[in-house]
């Protein structure tokens, strides 16, 4: 197979970056948070690498070397784009900056231009052929000013990453992480490569959406072109097919090109004329009919990311386009009425289950703590003070569900007591006894234990979790890339 790839390296010139146009400059207005990557899989950079960003946008000097010979930065978000973060580090940061390359030393040594390392084999693991870890990690790099390492990487996209390769992929996985991935570095350098490389990537994806139902088969042959379903059966997560709108929305915007953008707006559109409970989705959805499938209501897996891009593509427009509100605010109200709970006999709250058959399951998923950092988002942002509280006690439950665990690390499903003679709140089945190192929690803490004194005068007391990654010993951090743009 031809390889569609460059062989020449591009390097960064500044009659390669992007310049600033009108369409630019409304840009900039308009995404006001473009959450690009999701939830990678091998997740975040810890706590302390968020206390690290901060820091690193408050009163750090210019960097110059690195930035030598650029335009004056765009700035985007409130961050100064085309520039690395790189300054002064307290010790803190120099730890995360030490964690991120011994693991990132490992991915180098055993599993270079791999999806995936397997640090115990000390082998490697594809799932798209598309360099899944060192994409995702591209952006964590820049913000922690990791020059050598980013450099490597970029030579590697430049010179060995295949889009057009014949290999069925995940439309919902390759978007979040890999599409994902790539857009956020472009915003983060002003560096061509990347949006070369994702409007590439992008295209190869557009046939999933050749559907009659407006809803997106989910997977595809990036050569061919050929979609389908996935092979365990015809229908489509519901989260998978609302997942992809920010990072598809995003591409429309920085190429000028609104194809990418009218086939997800389709999607979502077609998700809210689906008869619902309550405004709140079922797990799957069939892409011949267009059709939800009856099934458990949850905030947990298959719906999750539903909800959260709601909201995100409400404040992604710039707060213009308000119906993402509107069925952001229709589907809390469902949450508040249908699933929202409280245990015994320490009354936490939790965000529960409802069975088809009308059956409420006491169960969460750790996945649902991502629900208080997107409420606090929302609150920040204008929607009602009550979800605040919602997003503190809630906040407070995900923390206990890493306290109350002899190794610190949660369960990946909870489950809680509601009789009156429970002695403990929570309790874990054996089969849920693992961790997948995800990173909702630790999202969450960021947006409800940011300690500004805007944030902080939105909570009734000052966050207690300071400590909740380092309490049980070593600090495990992940590479990654998720990507939040301040306001």
């Amino acid at each position: 197979m031809a390889s569609l790839r460059k062989k020449k390296d591009d390097s960064l010139k500044p009659s390669d970056r992007r310049r600033t146009s009108k369409r630019d400059q409304g840009r900039k207005n308009s995404l006001l948070l473009p959450v690009l990557t999701g939830m990678g899989i091998a997740a975040v950079v810890a706590l302390a690498c968020m206390a690290w960003y901060l820091n690193s946008q408050n009163g750090s000097k210019e960097p110059t070397a690195s930035g030598a010979g650029r335009k004056p930065a765009q700035i985007y978000g409130g961050m100064r784009l085309g520039q690395p973060l790189v300054s002064r580090h307290t010790e803190r940061q120099e730890a995360v900056v030490a964690a991120f390359r011994h693991a990132w030393k490992a991915y180098r040594a055993h599993a270079w231009g791999k999806d995936e390392l397997k640090p115990v084999s000390k082998t490697s693991s594809e799932w798209f052929n598309l360099g899944l870890t060192l994409v995702d990690a591209l952006d964590t790099m820049w913000l922690m000013g990791t020059r050598e390492e980013f450099d490597e990487a970029r030579r590697w996209v430049n010179e060995n990453m295949v889009v057009a390769q014949d290999k069925d992929v995940n439309l919902f996985e390759t978007t979040i992480r890999v599409l994902g991935g790539l857009l956020a570095t472009y915003h983060l350098t002003n560096d061509t490569l990347f949006l070369r490389r994702a409007t590439e990537l992008g295209d190869r994806l557009l046939p999933c959406f050749h559907t009659s139902s407006l809803i997106p088969f989910s997977d595809v042959n990036l050569y061919s072109g050929k979609a389908h379903a996935p092979e365990w059966g015809p229908d489509s997560s519901v989260s998978e097919v609302s997942t992809i709108q920010i990072e598809f929305r995003d591409l429309a915007m920085l190429t000028g090109n609104k194809k990418y953008q009218e086939v997800v707006d389709r999607t979502m559109d077609k998700l809210q004329e689906q008869p619902k409970q309550d405004n709140l989705v079922p797990l799957f959805i069939n892409a011949e009919t267009g059709r939800l499938r009856p099934g458990t209501l949850t905030m947990g897996a298959r719906a999750d990311t539903y909800y959260e891009y709601l909201l995100k593509q409400w404040l992604q427009c710039g707060k213009k386009e308000a119906k993402f509100k509107k069925w952001f605010l229709l589907a809390m109200s469902g949450v508040e009425k249908r699933l929202v709970a409280h245990s015994k006999p320490s009354n936490l709250t939790f965000v529960g289950e409802v069975k088809e058959n009308g059956e409420f399951y006491p169960k969460m998923d750790h996945l649902v703590c991502y629900l208080p950092g997107l409420l606090a988002l929302g609150v920040h942002n204008g929607l009602p003070q009550r979800y605040m509280a919602l997003a503190t006690n809630l906040m407070h439950t995900c923390y206990l569900m890493y306290q109350k665990m002899p190794t610190g690390l949660s369960p990946e499903i909870a489950h809680f007591n509601m009789k009156a003679t429970s002695k403990e709140d929570i309790y874990v089945n054996a089969l849920d006894r693992h961790n997948l190192l995800r990173p909702e929690t630790v999202e969450s803490l960021f947006f409800t234990c940011t300690d500004s004194p805007r944030r902080r005068s939105t909570r009734p007391t000052p966050c207690p979790y300071g400590l909740i990654i380092t309490d049980h010993g070593d600090v495990v951090f992940y590479l990654d890339a998720i990507l939040k743009f301040k306001k």
